[in-house]
């Protein structure tokens, strides 16, 4: 215990947003000093980081669907939570030492934004592979409450405010009010889905078949929720599942919203689900507060159309929507020793639960 107290006098405290696209770290006093994808390269049938563990984020993710067959790009978090936990280990240390500066010598205290759906088991592998990355003591906090801080809303009032938080893995929507979350709902779905379904309609429309990332690029620059004023066109390039040649196509963006119906329409049935758990009151002052809306999937042309036809209540993208979280673990960060007590922790090996949200 000594070591690790010694080694915390020359860490900074951390807020880390770790989602299963890209990885935020902030640090106390400096803001957010690292934004990377949440990928990793290793050497095939092994959790052997290359680059001497240090192909991980930017360099790795320029790896998927292009490695030979004695590597693997992988992103070791699905839904929001961990699927490969040596991997994530082998990621948060890497992040860690890089938001030090490349010191390896440092036990900082963590703040780590967490869905709230998940289950303790999935809590408590992200407290012990945060401990194992080299933090000296984690606190979880849950997205959207994260999310409400980041963005600026007045979630300590008597009022209600509404956060839709859409990340890679999960959607977090959820009614907050006195600092405490009045209604919720986490759904594992999010852009990954969008992508796959881009994939699976080229694979089933046109025989061909693209790449998650190539996916992304087309539901990026011609995507949508609602109906466009002017239509838009992208030429598409990837492998013909019959001849197993190279062919390029034009698609539209009208054929692309359509494929993406599926995942849009899930995240809006939970943002009506969680309105209608709401008491009359909160109701009543999310028609003047509306909902607030962050995350990379946020981003999607005319979502914030499609949800405000379908609940009736105006729709408003939070400024700087893909930090939102991260922002929120920084004040975190600032009033650790204010609310550290009302937060889920382990430090020191010991294991201790809230007795209430934050």
């Amino acid at each position: 215990m000594v070591p690790d107290i010694l080694l915390g006098l020359f860490s900074m405290d951390m807020g880390i947003d770790l989602g299963t696209c890209s990885t935020l770290v902030c640090v106390r006093d400096k803001g957010i000093v690292l934004n990377e994808p949440s990928v990793v390269a290793v050497r095939k049938g092994t959790n052997i980081v290359l680059n001497n563990g240090e192909a991980v984020g930017l360099i790795a993710r320029e790896m998927l669907g292009k490695t030979p067959g004695s590597i693997s790009a992988i992103r070791p978090l699905k839904d929001g939570v961990i699927s490969d936990f040596e991997v994530t280990e082998s990621m948060l240390a890497y992040f860690i030492r890089k938001a030090h500066g490349g010191n390896g010598f440092v036990r900082p205290r963590v703040v780590i934004a967490v869905p709230s759906g998940i289950t303790d088991v999935e809590r408590q592998a992200v407290i012990s592979t945060a401990e194992r990355a080299g933090a000296r003591s984690v606190y979880l906090v849950e997205e959207p409450m994260a999310a409400g801080i980041g963005a600026g809303l007045p979630i300590t009032d008597p009022t209600a405010s509404m956060i839709v938080d859409i990340g890679g893995g999960t959607t977090e929507v959820a009614i907050m009010s006195l600092a405490d979350i009045a209604a919720c709902q986490s759904l594992r779905v999010g852009g990954d889905n969008m992508d796959e379904a881009v994939v699976s309609h080229l694979k089933k429309t046109y025989n061909l078949l693209v790449g998650e990332a190539r996916a992304e690029k087309v539901k990026i620059q011609i995507g949508s929720a609602a109906p466009l004023e002017q239509e838009l066109t992208m030429e598409v390039a990837g492998r013909d599942t019959i001849s197993g040649m190279p062919r390029k196509i034009i698609i539209t963006s009208e054929e692309i919203r359509e494929a993406l119906r599926d995942p849009i329409a899930a995240i809006i049935d939970s943002v009506a689900s969680t309105l209608e758990k709401a008491e009359p009151e909160l109701a009543a002052d999310l028609i003047d507060n509306g909902i607030h809306v962050c995350g990379g999937g946020s981003l999607l042309r005319g979502l914030d159309v499609a949800l405000a036809n379908a609940t009736g209540l105006k729709v408003q993208q939070v400024e700087d929507p893909l930090t939102a979280v991260a922002r929120g673990t920084s004040i975190y960060l600032e009033n650790l020793e204010l609310w550290k007590d009302t937060m889920e922790q382990n430090q020191y090996g010991w294991d201790r639960y809230a007795a209430h949200r934050v």
